[in-house]
């Protein structure tokens, strides 16, 4: 079968089988290995990518489910890596063995839209789902607060502000 849609801004076509997991589709066909395999199940959110802007487990999303969609993984998040994101997990030294970060930083990104100033408990709300063998949660969190700053222009609002 064959499945268009656009990837990280180019569009591409998949001719694989309906039921191929996005994962493989756009790591085997297209080529972009930053999303990584984790359980299989979607529920270590390692595979994580912005489908249509919102977070996706892309282990179990079949590449049908994304015909005329655009999909966004960590490859096309910033085309030089400096996302605020992406800077702010340097900053903070956020990745050990760095394996689930690609996952936490697609999951942190779709956060962000719903939540530009969020709090601790929204972070690990949100987050929750993204699992890290290294137990890095509170450089995770310290990194999300510091690229939603930036991403706010550098301003600082009060905790929790301006979440509607």
């Amino acid at each position: 079968m064959s499945t268009t849609f656009t990837l990280n801004g180019q569009k591409v076509t998949l001719e694989v089988t309906d039921d191929t997991p996005l994962l493989w589709g756009i790591r085997d066909d297209a080529g972009m290995t930053g999303t990584k395999f984790g359980c299989g199940i979607g529920l270590c959110g390692a595979c994580t990518v912005l489908v249509n802007g919102r977070a996706t487990r892309s282990c179990i999303t079949p590449v049908s489910q994304v015909a005329g969609a655009e999909v966004t993984t960590i490859e096309g998040l910033d085309e030089n890596g400096q996302h605020p994101l992406q800077k702010a997990w340097v900053e903070t030294q956020t990745p050990q063995c760095g394996y689930c970060q690609s996952g936490q930083i697609m999951q942190a990104a779709a956060m962000l839209k719903d939540f530009p100033n969020p709090t601790d408990e929204q972070i690990d709300q949100v987050m929750s789902g993204n699992l890290c063998r290294c137990m890095a949660y509170v450089r995770i969190r310290e990194a999300i607060k510091i690229a939603a700053t930036e991403m706010r222009g550098g301003v600082q609002i009060q905790e929790g502000a301006s979440n509607e």
